[in-house]
């Protein structure tokens, strides 16, 4: 049974990174309830998860680092903004329980796919706004509350995050997903892998390596893709894995 539980497990990675690396976000859509349907309790299961996210991030920034594109002080904001609020969310997840935020998050994230579906320009090329001295700061504060999301919750908050760029600051889709990719995937991800292993939480080390390898496979081939398909279709990914994010956080309170 152990090479069964092995070969599901990178399959159910590989798949999920590659959607969410193209989408920018949705990797807990099928890596965390594998990980809770082979056995694990919630609060393991979503550490395993975190560590696992941190290889598809790392596979994501190294396809995107090799195109040129980023804007660095950007990716430090983002990356900064963010992780007060992975800290705290990853010590309340061991605290409270997560019914009713992931009831709430599901929510969010099915409105914010329908919110994309009926703006058919969105995203669709960059529009630069808010991006002065007030708009970064009401802009740091958003990401600081995502990132308690992100270090509580177990899929999604890398979807609100990248609609919340093309949104707020006008980035086009492909922008958005790339910067979630490095900095929610590989930063925010890794920092609450930390904090919530200290909070207590203990990975299951023995399934590590072999998520490790399917995230950065499944995080490299998602942004090989990203970089070659157009804004519409990396639009239409992220709607699809909203949708589906969505109902299965609703879904699964129920």
């Amino acid at each position: 049974m152990q090479w069964i539980d092995s070969t599901l497990l990178f399959i159910g990675s590989l798949t999920a990174s590659t959607l969410s690396s193209i989408a920018g976000g949705g990797a807990g859509l099928l890596q965390f309830p594998l990980l809770i349907f082979l056995g694990l309790p919630f609060s393991i299961a979503l550490s395993t998860h975190k560590i696992a996210t941190v290889a598809m991030g790392l596979g994501a920034a190294i396809s995107h680092f090799k195109s040129g594109k980023l804007n660095l002080p950007l990716m430090v904001y983002l990356i900064l903004a963010g992780s007060l609020g992975v800290i705290l969310g990853a010590n309340l997840v061991i605290r409270l329980e997560s019914d009713t935020g992931e009831l709430m998050l599901g929510v969010l994230i099915l409105l914010l796919g329908c919110y994309s579906r009926i703006k058919p320009t969105l995203g669709q090329n960059e529009q630069a706004i808010h991006r002065d001295i007030l708009g970064w700061l009401l802009g740091g504060i958003m990401l600081l509350i995502i990132g308690i999301l992100n270090g509580s919750l177990t899929a999604g908050s890398g979807l609100v995050v990248t609609l919340f760029l093309v949104r707020w600051f006008g980035f086009s889709y492909k922008q958005a997903v790339a910067l979630t990719l490095i900095c929610v995937g590989l930063f925010w991800n890794g920092i609450g892998a930390i904090a919530i292993t200290h909070a207590g939480a203990i990975p299951h080390w023995p399934w590590v390596p072999i998520l490790l390898v399917a995230s950065f496979c499944g995080g490299w081939l998602g942004a090989f893709l990203t970089q070659r398909l157009p804004n519409h279709v990396i639009k239409r990914a992220f709607e699809l894995l909203t949708f589906a994010v969505g109902f299965k956080l609703i879904i699964g309170v129920f």
